[in-house]
């Protein structure tokens, strides 16, 4: 689960962005003591990720505002159900709507998506698992997505593992060096804890990729015959992923060649925000006067 303070880093810079001097129409508009109801609802299926995020937005433009999300991350609904519901100060519920829309919209279509690969390499041992292409600024909303999704993640960032991609080792090669003994060089530099990644795009680079000692092995843009036989030369030896060529009509025969992971950039890079809206009911003001009819807003 994303951290709360990560959470409140990203809605603040949200926020920010889209009323930096404030809500000129709600602050010049809507009477101060106007009170609203609005409900979060769905106008098409798919997985919800995001309850927090929606708390968040809310909470910290008005911590007055109400929010309750009964939809946990995660959960699959259908059009037309309410995912969350928020009650308080006009004002504040409609100068955070369109963050909060935005950022749920997108987690919610990240997760719909991956829950979709999930589904199509059921009953085979492959894991869906994300890439580093995500948006900037939103890598950590959007692997929780994956993961309400039912995904998995790969490494976070150029930090947390050694990952030898087509360029690393083209440098390599342009300098004369062996790559077996510059992986096995490389494992006695890295930490203890480190995971070692290397990519191939023929499977003669299979071998002195393992002689070098990768924990994993990624198979890149091979054809299905070239999957199948990379995983029974690797044999157990390594783990065993797939990447390149990737989409909801290609993944399940992927998923049966036998490979232990497939990494799908269009998780993030491609997923389409979901249809979500948010309907506002502004209630009667304290002094009497009738309340506005609903409306929808999206």
């Amino acid at each position: 689960m994303t951290e709360a303070r990560e959470i409140e880093r990203v809605v603040l810079m949200a926020l920010d962005e889209d009323a930096p001097w404030g809500d000129l129409t709600g602050e010049t508009l809507i009477p101060e003591v106007a009170t609203a109801t609005a409900e979060l609802v769905a106008r098409e299926p798919g997985v919800f990720s995001g309850a927090r995020v929606v708390e968040a937005a809310f909470r910290l433009v008005d911590p007055r505002i109400a929010v309750e999300v009964p939809t946990a991350d995660g959960g699959r609904f259908a059009a037309g159900d309410v995912l969350a519901r928020v009650q308080g100060p006009a004002r504040g519920i409609l100068r955070a709507e369109r963050v909060a829309l935005n950022l749920v919209q997108r987690m919610s279509g990240v997760a719909t998506l991956t829950a979709r690969y999930v589904d199509a390499v059921a009953g085979t041992r492959a894991r869906i698992v994300d890439t580093r292409k995500t948006t900037p600024g939103l890598r950590s909303l959007e692997r929780q997505a994956v993961r309400d999704g039912g995904g998995r993640n790969h490494r976070r960032s150029l930090s947390d593992a050694i990952m030898a991609k087509d360029n690393h080792l083209a440098v390599l090669t342009a300098s004369g060096a062996d790559l077996a003994t510059a992986l096995r060089e490389a494992r006695d530099r890295m930490p203890h804890t480190a995971h070692l990644e290397v990519e191939v795009d023929r499977v003669d680079q299979i071998e002195p990729v393992l002689a070098g000692g990768a924990d994993t092995i990624m198979l890149d843009n091979f054809t299905l015959d070239e999957l199948r036989e990379g995983v029974a030369l690797i044999d157990g030896r390594a783990i065993v992923e797939a990447s390149g060529g990737v989409n909801l009509d290609t993944v399940a025969a992927i998923a049966a060649t036998g490979v232990d992971v497939i990494s799908v950039g269009a998780l993030t890079h491609s997923a389409r925000a979901l249809d979500l809206g948010l309907d506002v009911v502004i209630e009667t003001p304290a002094d009497g006067a009738p309340g506005a009819a609903p409306r929808e807003r999206t």
